[in-house]
């Protein structure tokens, strides 16, 4: 059974979803031959593909809450850092240059012993895995790279301002942009086959060929994507903060439950995402108080 707090975290998606589905219905029916020929090829948003793909029972607070703690403690270590770079370089933007300090910051992988401890650990949630559970999972790795933050971003420029809206999507679209650039340097880097690759049989679907080597998962660009997201969206709506972190906790869990990740993946990448959140929410509060 769905506990409380479960209900009012997947409400705000489910809600956007229904009303897309509203207004979709209504602007399919009315639009011309030729919209709609045009329309039709346009890659769908993340409203449309959501609606199309209505999210399921997601886990419980419990399955998610160990792994959640440990995120969570990513952040101290990401403000502090940060605050390094902050004094070096002050509020200006320079991606390029941050992308390549942020990518340094990332600890090297566990060393071979504590990686298989880790694979173990993988292994045995993988014995717990109900129908469920994977039809949850399947769907958070299927938008948690991205659909669920515009989603939550386009639920929050419904109430906003069209110009302010439509910077706030922006910036978004570059942080998860920026989080993934930086995850993919640290995993050409440091070459950490995902849990899947170690041991096909936790991802039959996958089809490995033999002596396949990646994809690389450390750090999980999942868990940096939530995490930058989480930063963003929580201060632009700090009353849905809380949402948006228990949303972040699923996809995260949801990456260790099909075996697409280690724990220390997935604590490197919430760091990653971090570190990107604070790189915006400092050029964001400069700008802002320079009005």
């Amino acid at each position: 059974m769905n506990s409380p707090r479960r209900l009012k975290w997947q409400y705000p998606v489910i809600a956007v979803v229904a009303a897309g589905a509203v207004g979709f219905g209504l602007m399919h029916a009315s639009a011309s031959p030729a919209t709609s020929g045009a329309a039709a090829k346009k890659k769908p948003g993340a409203t449309e593909l959501i609606k199309s793909d209505p999210p399921p029972t997601l886990f419980t607070d419990a399955q998610v809450a160990g792994l959640a703690k440990q995120q969570a403690a990513q952040k101290h270590t990401a403000d502090a850092l940060f605050a390094k770079w902050k004094a070096a370089h002050g509020s200006t933007r320079d991606d390029k240059a941050f992308s390549a300090w942020a990518a340094q910051q990332v600890p090297a992988p566990p060393n071979k012993a504590d990686r298989t401890a880790e694979l173990h650990q993988v292994q045995q949630l993988a014995k717990t895995r109900t129908a469920a559970g994977k039809k949850a999972a399947t769907w958070l790795e299927t938008h948690g790279k991205g659909d669920i933050w515009k989603l939550y971003a386009h639920d929050q420029r419904e109430l906003l301002p069209k110009e302010q809206g439509s910077v706030e999507k922006a910036e978004l679209k570059t942080a998860l942009k920026l989080a993934k650039a930086i995850t993919e340097k640290v995993a050409a880097r440091d070459k950490q086959p995902a849990p899947y690759v170690l041991d096909p049989s936790l991802r039959p679907d996958k089809h490995l060929t033999a002596g396949q080597k990646g994809p690389y998962s450390y750090p999980s660009r999942h868990a940096a994507k939530a995490a930058a997201a989480v930063t963003l969206l929580g201060d632009w709506s700090p009353h849905r903060a809380e949402d948006y972190k228990a949303m972040a906790a699923q996809v995260v869990y949801s990456r260790l439950y099909m075996a697409g990740h280690v724990p220390s993946d997935l604590t490197a990448g919430t760091l990653v995402g971090d570190l990107v959140g604070d790189y915006f929410r400092n050029a964001a509060a400069t700008s802002a108080a320079s009005k």
